[in-house]
């Protein structure tokens, strides 16, 4: 978990480095969820994986796993980080309460210098990821599916 603690910090650090206008998301959101490291691959199928932390109102309260499945045309594997913002208590909610699911590449803005600036929140929330390494043909539909785990206090 103190591994975890500090790629989280890490990949908030490196998201507000590459694209400082996404401080905006940290500031107006009601919480968000970071996962550090999410590891993607396929040969035609398709899958990812990756765990991360959730904050609400600026406070760690959880943590979340996150699996991906798609199929169509998928060659290789990378790295990614991704970061997911809810804009209210009642889209927080929704994520904490069940399984969470929805559809990733309709939905997520590749970070890059201003990206944040014109992105903005659908269906209650706004993704950013961010390609770490790797090298990966992707031509698939998909979703991703997540589980909350409340902090032990």
């Amino acid at each position: 978990k103190d591994v975890l603690a500090a790629q989280s910090r890490e990949a908030i650090s490196i998201f507000k480095a590459k694209d400082p206008s996404i401080e905006r998301f940290f500031n107006q959101s009601y919480g968000y969820a970071v996962i550090p490291k999410v590891f993607k691959g396929g040969f035609f199928i398709g899958g990812a994986y990756g765990k991360g932390e959730v904050y609400e109102q600026g406070k760690m309260v959880g943590f979340c796993s996150m699996s991906q499945a798609s199929l169509g045309f998928s060659f290789g594997g990378e790295f990614f980080r991704e970061i997911i913002f809810f804009r209210d208590r009642t889209d927080m909610d929704s994520f904490k309460a069940e399984e969470y699911t929805f559809a990733a590449q309709a939905t997520a803005v590749a970070i890059t210098a201003g990206a944040a600036a014109k992105a903005d929140y659908k269906a209650g929330m706004a993704v950013f990821i961010m390609a770490d390494s790797g090298l990966m043909v992707d031509a698939s539909i998909g979703g991703q599916k997540f589980n909350y785990i409340a902090k032990k206090e």
